[in-house]
């Protein structure tokens, strides 16, 4: 795996909650609670987890859409998350998003080429007029749009179509990461897996790393290298997908996955039902977060809380999980070993 592009250490993010005499803050949303994780140069690594657990939260502290309680954003060795506006404006060049909704993330008063040459002006890669609609009609042909489309209003476009004209955006700048906030979870299911494809092929053709934050993990099996589970703001388990598909080393992950349909007709997987309630950020659980749901939960679960670390019975170096049942004895460990789940292909 080539050096990581991006690097994401401890990242905090709580919300006051304001009440009380003259809007005191009277406690805090814990949105996103220590979460550390990396993407390699040319990855996928993609975040899931229920509505809810933090995914979008992390997205946007990554892209400095406000300001992180606590941790380390560093993109490329540079630590970016305590820059001024004006030294991170050279910076944003190199991180850019796709939004769910590809209604509401274009401006519908702006034509096609206004909207993909403003970031192109906005960080002067163009030489001069003539360079700029070269720049603009090459972004259509990545996409695969026609490029006499330049001159259309966002309405006039299909769902699939707008959201290529918002990938067209984000490559526009010419970036390292990509961040896909549900970039195709609004689309219909035969659009949504062109939009998947186009993305994969993005990557190889530009050596882009990507984001993608998804709760689709039919898609996430299908495009993603590494995996990293979230619930309740923290991260649960990072995996190669492979290893993680095949083998979940937590509980909350081995849920996931139960609920995934099966490809192959006539196969069947035990649904894994999940009692209780997600609880609440502004009071979270002590001790593992999960156990309040965990069908495995023991003493030690209710009072200790669990660190990321190598799974000793992983398929493969590199998973690690946040469950204390790696701790007991292999026979007393319930995620100890596969349970037929399929392996998909690395």
């Amino acid at each position: 795996m080539s050096a990581a592009i991006l690097e994401v250490n401890e990242l905090k993010k709580h919300f006051p909650l304001k009440g009380g005499l003259l809007g005191s803050t009277t406690g805090y949303v814990y949105a996103v609670d220590g979460v550390s994780f990396s993407i390699a140069k040319g990855e996928t690594l993609s975040l899931v987890g229920e509505s809810g657990c933090g995914k979008s939260t992390v997205g946007k502290a990554i892209l400095r859409l406000f300001d992180i309680t606590s941790g380390q954003v560093v993109l490329d060795g540079k630590r970016i998350d305590d820059l001024s506006t004006t030294a991170l404006r050279p910076m944003r060049r190199r991180v850019q998003v796709v939004f769910q909704d590809p209604f509401s993330s274009l401006n519908p008063r702006m034509k096609v080429r206004d909207i993909l040459a403003e970031p192109i002006r906005n960080f002067g890669l163009a030489k001069d007029s003539k360079d700029l609609e070269a720049r603009v009609a090459k972004l259509m042909d990545t996409v695969r749009l026609p490029r006499d489309a330049v001159n259309r209003w966002p309405h006039e476009f299909s769902g699939g179509q707008r959201q290529r004209i918002g990938i067209a955006r984000a490559l526009a700048a010419e970036p390292d990461l990509i961040v896909c906030d549900e970039a195709v979870s609004a689309l219909d299911v035969s659009v949504k897996a062109q939009i998947v494809n186009l993305l994969q092929d993005l990557q190889q053709e530009l050596g882009l790393a990507l984001l993608f934050i998804s709760h689709d993990l039919a898609i996430v099996e299908h495009m993603t290298h590494r995996v990293a589970v979230m619930y309740l703001g923290k991260i649960v388990e990072v995996a190669p997908k492979r290893s993680l598909f095949a083998a979940p080393k937590h509980p909350y992950t081995e849920a996931l996955l139960s609920a995934v349909p099966v490809p192959m007709p006539g196969k069947q997987r035990e649904r894994i039902i999940l009692t209780g309630d997600v609880p609440s950020p502004i009071n979270p659980p002590k001790g593992c977060r999960f156990h309040t749901r965990c069908p495995y939960a023991f003493d030690r679960c209710r009072v200790e809380e669990p660190k990321l670390a190598q799974v000793p019975t992983a398929l493969v170096s590199g998973h690690v999980a946040a469950c204390h049942l790696h701790d007991r004895p292999e026979a007393e460990n319930p995620l100890a070993v596969a349970k037929g789940a399929a392996l998909v292909a690395a």
